[in-house]
C-alpha cells in the first residue's frame, strides 16, 4: 500500500476513504451520521480517487459503498448536503454553483468510466446517491435498499442525470418516480431498470472481502464474479405499471392529477397525495425535463440540468428550492409555502423559463462534456 493510501485509510476524519486492495480500487463514503450526504469536498475527493484509479494499471475495477453507523455497510448516500444548499443560496455563496458543476462532471465521469465501476446501493439511495451509482457498470441493491428521487418535495428536480436515467425506465415509470418522489425497494429498482441485481445485506462483508483478495485477471472477470452472486428473483412487473403507463403518459401535470382524482383506488389516491405535496411549479418543470431528456445524450442532459439548477437557486429568498429545504431540513415544520397553491395555478409561461440557459454554448460550465 502506498503512503497516500495509508494516510487515507488512517485519516478517519475523511468523508471519502479510498485505497487499492488486490486488483480493485475501493471507495467508501464515510459520513454515516449524515447518511453519507455529499459535500463539495466529497465530490472533489471522489473525482480525485476515480482519476487516480483510472490511470493505475493495478486497478482492474472500482468498488463503491457507504459506511453505516453500525458497520462497514449501511446507507449508500442520501443525496447532496441540502442544508449547505440552503445557507449558500441565501448567502450568494459561489461554492453552490461549484458544487453542482463539479457534481455533474463527476456523474459524467462515472457513466463514461474506462473501467468497471461497481456500486453497492444498500439502504438509502436518493438524489446525489443516484448520481454516483446509476452510471455504474454493475448496480447492486439489497433487501434494505430504499431508492427515490424525491426532489419535487423540496422544490427541486431529479438532477445528477436524473432526466437521462429516469427517462430510460420502462414505460412511464420515470415520470411517476420523478414527479411523486415515490420510494422503491431493491426488487422494484431492478424492475424499473435502475439496478442490475440484488445481494442480501448479510452477504456483503464477505463478498467485499473476496473482491479485495481475489487475483482477478481482468475487469470483466470482476464483473462476472459479482454478477454470479446475485440472488435469483422471480420476474415480476413493477407494481401498478399499467396504471402508471396510463396516467403518466398524459400531456400535462394537471391532466395527470385530474385523472388520478377520478380514480378511487388506494394507489391512485396515494399517488395524488404525493403529487399534491410537491411544488406545483417544479412538477411542471420535471415532467418537461424527463420528456426532453428522452431524446438527449447524457452530456446534453447534464448541461440542461445545470441550467435548471441555476434557475432553482438564483432567486435566493424567493426560490422555491430554498423554501422547500427550509420546510424540510431547517425549520422542519414540513409546511412549505410554495409559490402556487395548486398545479392549475402555474402559468404556461412560468416553467419553460427554467430551460433557458444563462450561458452560451461556448461559456457553459459543462461545455467540455461529450
Amino acid at each position: 500500500m502506498s503512503e497516500m493510501n495509508i494516510s487515507n485509510t488512517v485519516a478517519t476524519e475523511s468523508h471519502v476513504v479510498y485505497e487499492v486492495s488486490g486488483r480493485v480500487g475501493c471507495i467508501t463514503l464515510n459520513r454515516p451520521k449524515a447518511l453519507n450526504a455529499l459535500s463539495l469536498s466529497m465530490v472533489r475527493e471522489l473525482t480525485k480517487a476515480l482519476l487516480e484509479f483510472q490511470s493505475n494499471p493495478q486497478v482492474l475495477a472500482v468498488l463503491i459503498k457507504g459506511n453505516g453507523k453500525e458497520g462497514p455497510f449501511g446507507h449508500f448516500c442520501a443525496g447532496g448536503d441540502i442544508r449547505f444548499f440552503h445557507q449558500a443560496a441565501l448567502a450568494g455563496d459561489t461554492s453552490l454553483s461549484d458544487f453542482f458543476t463539479e457534481e455533474y462532471a463527476l456523474n459524467h465521469l462515472i457513466h463514461t468510466y474506462a473501467k468497471p465501476y461497481i456500486a453497492f446501493m444498500d439502504g438509502v439511495v436518493m438524489g446525489g446517491g443516484m448520481g454516483i451509482s446509476q452510471g455504474a457498470s454493475v448496480r447492486i441493491v439489497t433487501d434494505k435498499t430504499q431508492m427515490a428521487m424525491p426532489e419535487t418535495h423540496i422544490g427541486l428536480f431529479p438532477d445528477v442525470g436524473g432526466g437521462y436515467f429516469l427517462s430510460r425506465c420502462p414505460g412511464r415509470i420515470g415520470e411517476y418516480l420523478g414527479l411523486t418522489g415515490q420510494k422503491i425497494n431493491g426488487p422494484q429498482a431492478i424492475q424499473a431498470g435502475l439496478a442490475d441485481g440484488l445481494i442480501e445485506v448479510q452477504r456483503l462483508p464477505m463478498l467485499w472481502k473476496t473482491l479485495l483478495s481475489t487475483p482477478f485477471e481482468s475487469g470483466e472477470a470482476v464483473e462476472r464474479w459479482i454478477q454470479s452472486q446475485f440472488t435469483k428473483l422471480e420476474a415480476t412487473p413493477f407494481p401498478n405499471k399499467a396504471e402508471i403507463d396510463q396516467f403518466f403518459a398524459m400531456s400535462t401535470p394537471l391532466e395527470i392529477s385530474l385523472a388520478l382524482a377520478q380514480d378511487n383506488s388506494e394507489w391512485a389516491q396515494q399517488t395524488l397525495d404525493s403529487l399534491n405535496k410537491a411544488s406545483p411549479l417544479m412538477v411542471h418543470v420535471v415532467l418537461s425535463q424527463i420528456r426532453k431528456a428522452r431524446n438527449m445524450g447524457l452530456a446534453d442532459d447534464l448541461r440542461m440540468e445545470l441550467d435548471l439548477v441555476h434557475h432553482c437557486f438564483h432567486l435566493r429568498e424567493r426560490s422555491e428550492t430554498v423554501e422547500g429545504i427550509r420546510a424540510l431540513a431547517v425549520d422542519k415544520d414540513h409546511q412549505p409555502k410554495w409559490a402556487h397553491g395548486h398545479l392549475s395555478e402555474v402559468a404556461d409561461a412560468e416553467w419553460p423559463a427554467f430551460f433557458v440557459s444563462p450561458w452560451t454554448p461556448e461559456t457553459h460550465p459543462l461545455r467540455h462534456l461529450s
